[in-house]
């Protein structure tokens, strides 16, 4: 695996190993003699399309799993994610050879959850896969079988880095934990245009993932250092194409909730007490904000 912090891969990397992500789900097994119930079907997927952004930036949204990002250039492809199934990104794959004949060379990861990396068996396995080195290790935590580790990410980056489309420069960048410990921002500098994953949510509280040393302080710190960034334009996971606007209300939202929790442990109030006065229930499938702000503060003596 190579790894570097500053450091940039030119158009002829090409990657020896890949990564699958999948989540083991848990089998069901019936007691004998008990009637069976029908399981109830998941919703079905959205209709994938396919929209030019800017220049040879696309988005593809629908199918299964996150929104994905393609840069076509002269020669090649690169794609920003996956989806969450094979057959779902094998279906995106072939949207993209409606574009162009050009090879997909690279496929750069914001970070590793299921919904953003599952699909990456459809690509060859000869391509590029490059991510920060904390998703590298998550992916490398979670997966056991030979046939998943052969799409673990073979080229990591600390801070920065870059890779090239032919003659077009790509940085790759990360500001520290936020949504993971491992969330990496994909600016393309020519068209002010950059991918950040599932750091930006807009309509909805973020998720941040404990687990994976998610905090809600470093994404606030992430957030204003996006904002810094030379663009104007910012393509997430499950969001529409938003601008630095919808950037400074997410940071809004998550300060005031903070001090809102904040006020509350200064009362010494429990963290079910937290919970119960914002009226968050038991048993969601992962912490709510509020849970993980509670946290930051008692846990980890966030600011």
């Amino acid at each position: 695996m190579k790894s570097f912090s500053k450091s940039s891969i030119g158009p002829s990397g090409r990657r020896a190993c890949a990564l699958l992500l999948v989540f083991a789900s848990s089998a069901w097994s019936q007691p004998a003699g008990t009637a069976q119930t029908a399981t109830p079907r998941p919703p079905a997927p959205e209709a994938m399309t396919v929209r030019q952004i800017r220049g040879g930036i696309y988005e593809v949204r629908g199918g299964s799993g996150a929104n994905t990002g393609v840069y076509i250039g002269r020669d090649e492809v690169i794609v920003i994610d996956s989806k969450m199934t094979e057959a779902s990104t094998a279906q995106m794959i072939g949207e993209i050879q409606k574009l162009t004949p050009n090879p997909i060379r690279k496929i750069l990861l914001t970070h590793s959850d299921r919904d953003h990396v599952n699909g990456l068996p459809a690509f060859a396995r000869e391509t590029t896969v490059v991510s920060h080195e904390q998703t590298r290790r998550h992916m490398d935590e979670a997966f056991k079988g030979d046939t998943l580790r052969e799409f673990l990410p073979d080229i990591t980056f600390a801070s920065r880095a870059a890779v090239y489309a032919d003659t077009a420069r790509i940085e790759l960048l990360y500001f520290g934990p936020a949504h993971t410990s491992g969330d990496a921002v994909i600016l393309f500098p020519a068209e002010k245009a950059a991918f950040v994953g599932d750091l930006l949510t807009i309509g909805r509280d973020p998720l941040i993932h404990l687990a994976k040393n998610g905090t809600s302080f470093g994404l606030v710190k992430v957030l204003k250092a996006i904002l810094e960034l030379d663009a104007d334009l910012y393509l997430s996971g499950h969001a529409d194409a938003a601008g630095k606007s919808a950037i400074e209300t997410e940071i809004r939202n998550l300060e005031e909730k903070q001090s809102q929790v904040r006020e509350l442990v200064k009362q010494n109030k429990t963290l079910d007490e937290v919970k119960k006065a914002f009226g968050v229930a038991d048993g969601g499938r992962w912490p709510s904000l509020y849970e993980v702000i509670y946290r930051d503060i008692t846990e980890k003596d966030c600011p």
